[in-house]
Order: C-alpha cells, then structure tokens, then sequence
C-alpha cells in the first residue's frame, strides 16, 4: 500500500539516485576494490574477468565481453558480426541516439522505421519489412524501458530476408524471452552499466552477450586495438575482420568492482523496481491528463518483464515537467526528439521528414519517465503522484 503524507511537507526527490544502497554495499565495494589495487592492474585485469563469469552465469550467454560503455559494446558488436560500409541496418526511431551512431561508427548506414503503438515502444515488424532493400544486413531492435520487443515477429521478418538479428538490449539486464535472456535471442546483444541502469557501475562500462563463438573471439579482438591476448602483433582480426583495425574499449577493474558487489542485489533490485511500478500504476491509473501507464503487452512466448525506466504518457508533458521541477521532483524525457529528425541526418538520405513515423513522433511528444530506482521510498513515490494530480485539476 502506497502511503499517503497528508501532513508532511513535500521533499525533493531526485530523478535518480543510489546513496542509500551505497551506504548497504560499501563494505562489499571496499573488498572487491582493495582486490583491484592489492593487484594493481586496473584495466582489462582478473576482475574485469571476473565480472565477464559471473555475467555469462547470470544471462545464460556462452561468452561475455566487457568493454567500456554500452555505446562501444554496440559498435563492436556489429563490426564483429561483420557490419561494414554500404551496408544498412534496420534501427527504431524512437530510441537513445547510440542505436544509430553505432551503426554509423561502424561504417554502416542507419535506416528507420516505426515503433509500435501497443505500449511496449519496439520496433514494429510491419515497418521494419517495408525498410528493408538489397542493402540491408540486419535488423536492431532497442529493448526499452520495461519489456522486450516482439522477438517473434522481428525474427519472422529476418528469416525471410536473410537478415541478422543483433539486439539493443543495453537496458534489458534480467528480461527474458522464453527463458533465453535478451541479448541472446539474435546472433548477440549488449549491456550498458551506466550508473543509472538496473545493474550500474560509477562511470560508463558495458558488455557484448552472445553464444556465437567466432563473434565473441571478433569482439575481444576489436576492443583491444586488434590484439589477441598478449601478443605484440596487432591482427586487426579475425576471419570477416581482415583488414579492420581495432580500438582501445577496455572496462576498468575499478568499475567492474563496484558491478560485481551490487550483482549481489541485482535480484532483489529487480524485484523492488516491480513493486514501485505496479505502486504508481495504482496510483496514477485514471488520473486526469495521465494518458497511459505502462503495460505489459501479451506475448506469443513466456517473457520476464524488468522496471528500468517507469514511464507514463501525458497531456502537456512540457508543462507537467516544468510543475514537477518547481516541486523539488527529477523527472527524464525519453525521448524528446525522433531519431529519423536529428539534424545530423537532415538533407541525408537517412532522414525523414516529420510526419513520416508517427509512432514514434508521438511518444517523443508524451512520454516522461518518473522516479525509479530501489532507494525511492513510498512517501517519495506518494509526493510525486500528488504532485501530477495537483497540476492537472489545476488545469480544470
């Protein structure tokens, strides 16, 4: 039960913040730091590894490759599956910019299509069909916020152009597709530990999950200037990668320290993000001007949803945020503008005029992601819930 505070003066809460855990998890920090500086390899080192072990046990994956943010873990991941110039790949328009300049980085071209309108904010397999041409090479759905996308429906429509699917599962640690975990449905996916993340390190640090082995082996060599283990020859690669220099993407040990102390609560994060979700859901479901709250949306297949991000749609969204700053309260929109939009792609045979994807035109007009993260207490929770009340009977 959502506690109400009648009497209490509204306090500030924050979009995110991780103080209170910290405080829980200091003396397991400390331990697996102190191992990092008693060693005194500080990149790439035995705990880097051994954070890589205890991923793949978690996700399932055959091999997990620790690079150092969720942005590179995208780029590498495409080099690796042999993504190069002239090639397109299929992305969302509605997503974080990186699920398009990765593929640029890679050399590739990004081509858009919609996202769906049933509340799950993934690629639509109907529009990801009418982009594909003889230039298409594969198909990266962005898993966001709350739920997977409709794998079946995606692979459906790789199968039958003979497209890879890679996923952009850089938000998605827990969430499972029939038991498989996300990231390892396609050929491979990835992981972001942004410090906001379900499972978040102090600084940028990412990972690249797949059970395909030569892809695993291309990935190591990519995120080590084209080294294979210790040796001084720079091979650039392996098999698909002949001729393709590698990059310096390597996790520090410090950041792969804090990630293995707060694995040991990742499970009972999970599960706290849950309860605050379905809180607000309670809460907010009806609501004057509150126009969704998320949904999990029916699938062909067992899924296990996770609350990364808890996000509503508005009625005068701008002006919710500007009510719920003045009040103290963090709110993040995801996201403001469209990626077929930006203006790095205006004039380009990648952008598309406005109006072209609605969906996703839409969600960046009314969507705004709340307070979500396991410290948020249920006073906390209750205040931001007043709060987007009260400024829409202001509006009556």
């Amino acid at each position: 039960m959502v506690s109400t505070l009648t009497d209490a003066p509204a306090a500030p809460v924050p979009f995110f913040t991780q103080a209170e855990s910290f405080k829980e998890l200091w003396p397991l920090i400390t331990r697996h730091t102190d191992d990092v500086f008693d060693r005194g390899k500080f990149s790439h080192g035995r705990k880097v590894a051994e954070l890589e072990r205890a991923i793949a046990e978690y996700t399932g994956a055959g091999r997990a490759i620790a690079v150092n943010s969720g942005t590179d873990a995208l780029v590498i991941l495409l080099r690796a599956a042999g993504i190069k110039p002239g090639d397109e790949v299929i992305v969302p328009a509605f997503s974080f910019f990186a699920s398009a300049s990765a593929v640029s980085l890679a050399g590739a071209t990004p081509v858009f299509a919609d996202i769906t309108n049933d509340g799950d904010y993934g690629l639509d397999a109907v529009s990801v069909e009418e982009a594909v041409t003889e230039r298409t090479k594969a198909v990266m759905p962005a898993h966001l916020f709350h739920q997977l996308v409709d794998l079946t429906a995606l692979s459906d429509v790789a199968r039958r152009h003979d497209l890879m699917l890679l996923e952009d599962s850089a938000e998605a640690i827990g969430m499972r597709w029939g038991g498989t975990h996300a990231g390892l449905v396609g050929r491979g996916g990835v992981l972001s530990f942004f410090p906001t993340k379900t499972l978040g390190a102090l600084g940028d640090a990412g990972m690249i999950l797949t059970d395909d082995e030569d892809l695993a082996e291309q990935a190591a060599v990519l995120r080590h200037h084209g080294r294979m283990g210790k040796t001084i020859d720079h091979i650039a690669g392996i098999s698909n990668l002949s001729g393709v220099s590698g990059t310096n993407s390597k996790m520090d040990d410090v950041q792969a320290a804090i990630l293995m102390a707060k694995m040991t609560r990742l499970d009972r994060d999970i599960a706290r993000r849950a309860e605050l979700a379905d809180a607000y859901s309670q809460r907010l479901r009806g609501t004057d001007g509150v126009l969704a709250v998320p949904r999990i949306v029916p699938r062909t297949i067992e899924t296990e949803p996770v609350f990364y991000v808890y996000q509503i749609e508005v009625e005068a969204r701008d002006e919710l945020v500007a009510h719920l700053t003045a009040r103290g309260i963090g709110t993040e929109v995801y996201y403001p503008r469209p990626l077929h939009t930006q203006p790095c792609f205006a004039g380009t045979d990648i952008g598309l005029r406005p109006g072209s994807l609605p969906n996703a035109e839409a969600a960046c007009e009314r969507t705004l992601a709340l307070p979500l993260y396991p410290d948020l207490t249920e006073a906390q929770l209750e205040t931001v819930c007043a709060a987007i009340s009260d400024f829409y009977a202001g509006r009556r």
